[in-house]
């Protein structure tokens, strides 16, 4: 168990970058978190961390035991957490963020069942399109679109959903309408400024995938100023579906070159060294039923 113990607040250290916050977290002294890590160091008999006095650094092989360690650790708060579950009652404040458009069209409207199944919750809900540091920010989960890349996080995947390219057909009945993705240079495209990849889109279909450098006049962070100018008639986009399928179904935008998309996952991302409390794990469950059920979502 000391060892156990010894590995928590190697991680934490590793995360916050900070013997001394970490001993705030735990409600201990700095030379403590410190005499712990050694002990790990002098059991391994390998140095872990370079210390500094302002950063701390992981050597290679402590970067090798830190992603180790926190699936190891991932495991024992699962078995935790499951045993918890069987005896408690979800209750307390939930933190969680989301997705402006994503969250006001699909996590809203299921929020007044949700909190009529779980009383004793209180919900926090944040609507933001920033990836937000989930343990700086105190929030308890994030329902996040998209590949992921911070390891230090736990996803757990709720769906999933395709971009796809759009135009309206007031801007179609003036250009030419794109066979190929590769036709899409000769066109204004409008771009999520927020996207991992900016103005470069990312395709596949059935026999390959591929990739196109895009350009336009209009980038934005939000789907909503896409969707005020594509229906304005000023350009192409590729969009979720989950945005823009009622748009299509009536005839405000048209869904072009069907056999290229995207497809990307609904995750529900939470911090790797906290428990997961029964109140999260309920919110998460909740959530992904409703993604499942819904027919604009693909499961």
């Amino acid at each position: 168990m000391d060892t156990l113990i010894a590995m928590r607040s190697f991680v934490r250290v590793v995360e916050t970058g900070s013997f001394s916050t970490v001993a705030r977290e735990e409600n201990t002294t700095q030379a403590t978190i410190s005499k712990r890590v050694a002990a790990l160091e002098s059991n391994l008999g390998t140095q872990l961390l370079v210390r500094g006095s302002r950063t701390h650094t992981l050597t290679e092989t402590g970067q090798s035991y830190y992603e180790r360690v926190i699936n190891i650790l991932r495991e024992i708060e699962q078995a935790e957490s499951e045993a918890r579950s069987l005896t408690t009652t979800p209750r307390g404040k939930l933190r969680v963020t989301v997705p402006v458009m994503f969250g006001t069209l699909y996590i809203a409207p299921v929020i007044p069942e949700f909190l009529a199944t779980y009383p004793e919750i209180q919900l926090d809900l944040k609507f933001s399109e920033k990836m937000v540091d989930l343990v700086e920010e105190g929030i308890d989960v994030a329902i996040r679109l998209g590949d992921l890349k911070d390891s230090s996080m736990i996803a757990r995947r709720l769906g999933s959903d395709d971009l796809i390219i759009v135009a309206s057909p007031g801007y179609l009945e003036k250009h030419s309408i794109p066979q190929h993705p590769l036709e899409l240079k000769q066109h204004n495209c409008l771009v999520y400024s927020l996207g991992a990849k900016g103005n470069i889109w990312n395709f596949s279909n059935q026999k390959e995938d591929s990739a196109v450098q895009v350009s336009g006049n209009f980038q934005c962070d939000t789907g909503c100023g896409l969707m005020e100018m594509l229906l304005a008639d000023t350009g192409i986009s590729f969009m979720p579906t989950w945005l823009v399928a009622p748009y299509i179904e009536s005839g405000q935008l048209v869904h072009i070159l069907k056999d290229y998309y995207k497809r990307y996952p609904i995750n529900a991302v939470y911090p790797l060294n906290r428990n997961i409390p029964l109140k999260t794990k309920c919110f998460m469950d909740f959530i992904e039923e409703k993604i499942k059920t819904n027919p604009v979502l693909a499961a």
